[in-house]
């Protein structure tokens, strides 16, 4: 079993499933500093150590990230000692566009996620998963994830079925008996990460919990971005066309008083994240991650995200992206792929985050990640919460 205790920060983390590393980067800027970080796809390491000055690492890289697989880990070293565990469990177990078997794929990571809270013991934790995690199919199956990281002492057994499992689970969970051991106070909720400043529609869940004993008031942070608020500088006012200098284009003069004021911020847009970067076939561009990928093309089912909106959900694929998703329409017809560097500002990856692999990898990487700023905002306020527990 393999593990290194090496605690030099005041509020530290662990981070499973790193992948190339959204959510790692994402608490690492909102003021936890990593113990330890699990990742066993190697190119998603590499990316991981080319970035490890961003992320913050307790010790050396080498110390820090295991690159292997987390069942082979001991995680009873950092018992009691870490504020924060965090990560994505691989999400191919209940995605839309998988094969969607959820307990029965043997790539369902979250049995692996209780463990580790139940050993480690952090103060709190943050999981994020896709959409499909909450259809009505699997609504049972997530109820049973729930109990698990409420009570992630009450182990199952090697001969037991997860349906046994979840009963005994729900007996004592409706049950009033009085309960000493690892609890966690656990709330999901569904978002768009649209709404809170990412440019791009993309649906998660996020899973927090809090130790039973801190004592905090946390409740998930309201949107603060709107479509309305984005129909409203386009179809009322034309602010949106005037930020960009570019006339109002003729299908969006409003013909409509019915818009409202929002008192959220406008969604943000393609356009508006990518405005200051270079065409990336020019001469002039000297970006990095910002190399032309050909071969885009529109067919029906298979279309590009609209210059003027948030993007369509970036996915972990290159060409075969069956809708398109990795691709914007030019504003002269055309469709063209995003560059490396696109679609890491498009999921809020800062222009100093490298990505040192092929095009083809690293969306697949970027594809998985999750949104820096969604994940900063949730992370943020769990730092917040943690630090007011301290005094």
């Amino acid at each position: 079993m393999i593990g290194d205790l090496n605690l030099r920060f005041e509020m530290n983390s662990i981070e499973l499933f790193a992948g190339g590393g959204g959510l790692a980067l994402a608490t690492s800027m909102s003021g936890f500093s990593h113990s330890f970080m699990v990742e066993w796809d190697s190119d998603s390491a590499g990316t991981l150590y080319h970035n490890s000055t961003l992320l913050r690492l307790s010790s050396d890289p080498g110390k820090t990230i295991f690159n292997g697989d987390v069942r082979k880990v001991d995680f009873s070293s950092y018992s009691g000692k870490v504020d924060l565990l965090s990560g994505g469990p691989p999400c191919q177990p209940f995605s839309l566009g998988g094969k969607a078997q959820a307990f029965n794929d043997n790539r369902d990571m979250f049995p692996e996620a209780v463990r580790a809270l139940s050993e480690i013991k952090p103060r709190a934790f943050i999981f994020e998963n896709v959409r499909g995690l909450l259809r009505k199919s699997f609504a049972r199956y997530f109820n049973y994830i729930i109990l698990q990281l409420t009570y992630p002492e009450i182990a199952r057994l090697d001969n037991q079925s997860w349906e046994d499992h979840l009963s005994i689970l729900e007996k004592h969970h409706t049950s009033n008996a009085f309960y000493e051991g690892l609890k966690y106070n656990v709330v999901f909720r569904l978002v768009n990460a649209a709404d809170y400043g990412v440019p791009q529609k993309r649906e998660r869940v996020f899973i927090v919990g809090f130790r039973n004993d801190v004592k905090g008031d946390w409740s998930f942070p309201e949107p603060t971005h709107s479509k309305e608020a984005l129909d409203y500088d386009k179809y009322c006012t034309g602010d949106y066309w005037k930020r960009h200098g570019i006339p109002v284009p003729e299908n969006m003069k409003s013909t409509s008083p019915l818009l409202f004021v929002s008192e959220k911020k406008p969604w943000v847009t393609i356009r508006d994240v990518l405005r200051d970067l270079p065409d990336p076939q020019s001469k002039e561009n000297k970006v990095a991650n910002h190399r032309y990928q050909p071969g885009a093309k529109v067919y029906p089912g298979h279309t590009g995200s609209y210059m003027d909106e948030p993007s369509k959900t970036i996915k972990a694929g290159a060409h075969g992206v069956p809708g398109g998703e990795n691709m914007m329409l030019l504003d002269d017809g055309t469709a063209r792929y995003y560059t490396v560097r696109e679609a890491a500002r498009i999921q809020t990856f800062p222009d100093d985050y490298m990505f040192p692999c092929s095009w083809t990898e690293s969306m697949r990487q970027i594809g998985n990640a999750v949104p820096v700023l969604l994940g900063s905002v949730v992370a943020k306020s769990v730092y917040n919460t943690l630090k007011n527990d301290r005094h």
